[in-house]
């Protein structure tokens, strides 16, 4: 525990010298973690910014204003819509890429309108390991990652968030609703409106950690393994179906090797191989 208190005081030191900072903010553990650590470091030179889009849930959103409210947090809020990005709608492999280096761009710009030195992002140590291109937009907008900076990883993120008693620390991973498609696939509103609606119906149920992946009429759900027994129980699964169905799937599949991050990108390492 000295260990990470030593990186926590580093990572407190670094956010000291950037002297003010623009925080991409989306509520999650890592962003939230990142901000609270600014704001105690830097106060009021330290404002949270979130990306308002349809590939990120109202709950999302909503989450992200209560913290900075309940917190004197200042909080700006730009709409930044992925889908009117050329290309992007298309799904490329370089998808994140491109809704990253919009996205940084309009921060930068509210960095500069409120006179902040620098922008910051909440990408942590285990993000170095996946396909990760939106850490090329990262370092070509001039971001930068404290928590990356200071070796700190996703579960000492947890570890310390909990010591601050921040409401984030067992909160779910989530990445942008955009994730749910496989490269190639045309996404659209309509689309990512389908797998919000589908991802809450499992919430609403009680399933944590989860991800529906849009294969075109099939739905690909994706849970934690100790939630399987609930998943197979008669009446969830036949609850689930129906609900999907109504959203328009026509064959509704529960993935056997359960929720981990980035499946999507297992397509990648196949065509790699080949």
């Amino acid at each position: 525990m000295n260990e990470l208190h030593k990186k926590k005081e580093q990572l407190e030191e670094y956010l000291r010298s950037l002297e003010s900072v623009a925080v991409a903010f989306s509520g999650g553990v890592d962003s939230t973690f990142l901000l609270t650590v600014a704001h105690n470091v830097l106060g009021d030179k330290a404002v949270a910014v979130t990306a308002r889009s349809c590939s990120f849930p109202q709950r999302e959103l909503n989450e992200a204003k209560l913290f900075c409210e309940r917190n004197g947090i200042q909080h700006i809020i730009v709409d930044s819509e992925e889908l009117d990005i050329t290309g992007f709608s298309q799904n490329p492999v370089n998808r994140c890429y491109l809704c990253k280096t919009e996205l940084f761009q309009k921060i930068r710009s509210v960095a500069n309108q409120l006179g902040l030195k620098e922008i910051v992002e909440g990408s942590n140590l285990d993000d170095n390991g996946d396909y990760r291109p939106g850490l090329i937009a990262v370092a070509e907008q001039n971001a930068k990652s404290p928590l990356r900076h200071c070796n700190l990883s996703k579960a000492e993120i947890r570890t310390l968030s909990k010591e601050m008693s921040l409401p984030t620390w067992s909160k779910p991973s989530f990445a942008c609703l955009s994730s749910r498609f496989p490269y190639g696939e045309t996404i659209s509103e309509e689309k990512l409106t389908q797998i919000d609606k589908a991802e809450q119906i499992l919430l609403d149920l009680g399933f944590r950690q989860v991800r529906v992946r849009h294969h075109g009429n099939l739905a690909r759900i994706e849970v934690e393994e100790e939630q399987y027994p609930k998943l197979i129980e008669k009446e969830i699964r036949h609850t689930i179906s129906t609900k999907l169905k109504e959203l328009g799937f026509v064959y509704v599949s529960i993935d056997i090797t359960g929720y981990r991050t980035g499946s999507m990108n297992e397509t990648l390492s196949l065509t790699a191989n080949k």
